[in-house]
């Protein structure tokens, strides 16, 4: 089932392992067996130190026992497609290697009260599943009370529709539904605390930098690699390197490069963080920030930071509806991404809600696999590119309705079941059936966490001036939390850039005072 450049890839990926493994296989007379067999035989033909052991019992599932001792990952189903690198992160994880939480995250989730038990519903098709499973396994390999199951959902139909699972990735704790949809490491650890609780967390040592920048996407990288070019102590907070732009498919107005995607652009911002002494702190969150000469960041699991200058470029985040129905229903019909849940919806009709580029492009999407598609649109017309929009309306199962505003999600109990929305010329209220509700209305800053702290216009943006500067002393902000025109990533790169050398102008005139 492996092609070539992939057995070639996974033997320079496995030469470096330091233990044995045993994948342990149960698929007694499944009609998946055959294949579940082939792919774990490939991958263990690429290392020496990996073994595809048969037990003669029933079930499509395998676990994997490294030296001897089963780890707390179980994985049901065929990791193929977007899951197959999940199966060869367990194995590298649990042999400490790969991109690892680092001792600050990992004394948080050893405090989670256990014991843990979580089971994942996937499916191969999407691309937000791997962030959470592999996530998960981590804090499994890291907790010493955590198990982890994954369920690749094609062989386990009745499982899905008796846990009315209407989108993935779905998290579930016995029988409880704790989270739905993409997250990282930093959501997902929140979550678990706040359903599993934790131990109290030791009081940490204070660190202190020149410079910390709040935000890992392109405004905080540029910025962090700017201020440490120049010869500041800095450190970078963020919740995950890359920031939104890791939720980015294609990216074609990079100027000099004609085309990357989201990911691969993330991790070009890692490896160039990581070339330079900056302290990448990932998968944290701010909780609280001082202002004075220093500024004090006081971070949820008990790390404090005090700093000198403070750069806040925490970017945004897609924006909901905020109306009932809208987040009972995430997970059970209510989605962002159609290109993760939309096979969910074959044949069952579903409502798009937004008619810029994402919202139309969206539609255009489902109506491929829907039968059929309606899009709401607040204003009196669409705002997508003209040829977008000549697409959308030479569909035959499109149906747009403008001057509309979504007013509720409806549902059975169960999962959605339709939406209710205003005709804003008549004031009449209008339903349409639908099985999904994907809603895509663009992003909203996420400057909440700063709303005390420094000055925000009507729409939540941070004021700055054309040097960075916020409205205190010594802070300062970039990227698309501020009132900069145009959210595109070469400006929050250039705006960071921009905010980088604005710090060290207050550094080398005696205004910020470095640390000795």
């Amino acid at each position: 089932m492996l092609d070539q450049a992939t057995q070639t890839q996974l033997k320079s990926v496995f030469a470096t392992l330091e233990s044995d493994y045993n994948i342990v296989v149960e698929a007694e007379n499944h009609p998946a067996q055959a294949d579940l067999i082939t792919l774990l035989n490939d991958v263990a033909a690429t290392a020496d130190q990996i073994q595809v052991v048969e037990n003669n019992a029933e079930g499509l599932r395998f676990t994997i026992e490294r030296d001897g001792t089963p780890l707390p990952i179980v994985i049901r189903g065929l990791p193929g497609g977007h899951e197959f690198t999940t199966l060869i992160l367990a194995i590298l994880n649990a042999d400490g290697k790969g991109k690892l939480p680092d001792d600050g995250i990992q004394k948080r989730i050893k405090a989670l009260k256990g014991p843990v038990r979580l089971t994942s519903y996937v499916s191969t098709s999407c691309v937000n599943c791997p962030d959470v499973v592999q996530a998960l396994n981590q804090m499994a390999l890291i907790h010493p009370d955590f198990h982890h199951e994954m369920v690749e959902g094609t062989h386990f139909q009745e499982e899905i529709s008796a846990r009315k699972i209407q989108g993935v990735p779905a998290v579930f704790a016995g029988d409880k539904l704790i989270h739905a949809g993409k997250a990282d490491l930093t959501d997902l650890l929140d979550k678990l605390e706040a359903h599993y609780g934790a131990a109290e967390a030791e009081s940490a040592d204070v660190k202190e930098y020149d410079v910390a920048v709040i935000g890992g996407g392109p405004a905080g990288a540029a910025a962090a690699i700017y201020t440490a070019r120049k010869g500041l102590k800095t450190a970078i907070i963020a919740e995950r390197i890359g920031g939104q732009v890791n939720e980015t498919k294609g990216i074609e107005n990079m100027i000099s490069i004609p085309y990357t995607e989201g990911p691969q652009l993330a991790a070009d911002l890692f490896k160039h963080i990581d070339a330079y002494p900056i302290e990448i702190l990932e998968h944290r969150r701010v909780q609280r920030i001082e202002n004075g000469d220093r500024k004090t960041l006081h971070i949820k699991g008990g790390e404090v930071i005090t700093t000198g200058a403070l750069i806040l470029a925490t970017g945004a985040k897609w924006r909901q509806l905020g109306i009932p129905g809208e987040k009972e229903n995430i997970g059970r019909g209510v989605a962002f991404c159609p290109h993760c849940d939309g096979p969910f919806y074959k044949d069952k009709p579903v409502v798009v809600v937004g008619g810029g580029n994402s919202g139309v492009e969206a539609a255009i999407d489902l109506a491929g696999i829907c039968s059929q598609v309606t899009l709401v649109e607040f204003s009196d017309q669409l705002n997508a590119d003209n040829v977008l929009i000549d697409r959308l309306y030479s569909l035959d199962n499109a149906t747009i309705h403008l001057n509309a505003a979504a007013s509720k999600v409806l549902d059975n109990g169960d999962k959605v079941s339709g939406m209710e929305f205003e005709n804003r010329v008549s004031g009449e209220t209008e339903t349409v059936q639908a099985a999904g509700i994907f809603v895509q209305i663009g992003l909203v800053p996420n400057s909440a966490p700063f709303a005390d702290l420094v000055e925000l216009n009507e729409r939540g943006e941070i004021v700055v001036d054309d040097r960075c500067r916020t409205s205190k002393p010594g802070i300062y902000a970039a990227g698309d939390l501020t009132q900069v025109p145009y959210k595109q990533i070469i400006i929050a790169m250039g705006e960071g850039a921009k905010a980088g050398l604005s710090v060290f102008e207050e550094f080398a005139r005696g205004t910020i005072q470095a640390l000795s």
